[in-house]
């Protein structure tokens, strides 16, 4: 129902990471996504760390709902659901 996360608080990691997804975006033909600068900066400042746990709201509902494909209780489905 619900998944623990951590954020990535370095700049340099997160840096590479938009590159790697930009060269996966051209080798698939997808145009590439502006790489987000302020976010950048606000790493480098120093971001403190942080974790949480996101709770699936759908699934919770499917649960409650008895129902066996998280599609039937979503609003805006999708076919890969």
């Amino acid at each position: 129902l619900a998944n623990g996360y951590d954020e990535l608080t370095d700049a340099d990691e997160q840096r590479e990471r938009f590159a790697e997804d930009n060269a996966a975006r051209r080798q698939l033909g997808l145009p590439e996504v502006d790489v987000d600068r302020r976010l950048l900066a606000a790493l480098e400042h120093g971001m403190p760390d942080g974790s949480g746990v996101a709770l699936g709201i759908d699934r919770l509902i499917q649960l409650a709902l008895g129902k066996t494909s998280v599609a039937e209780v979503m609003a805006f489905a999708t076919p890969n659901c």
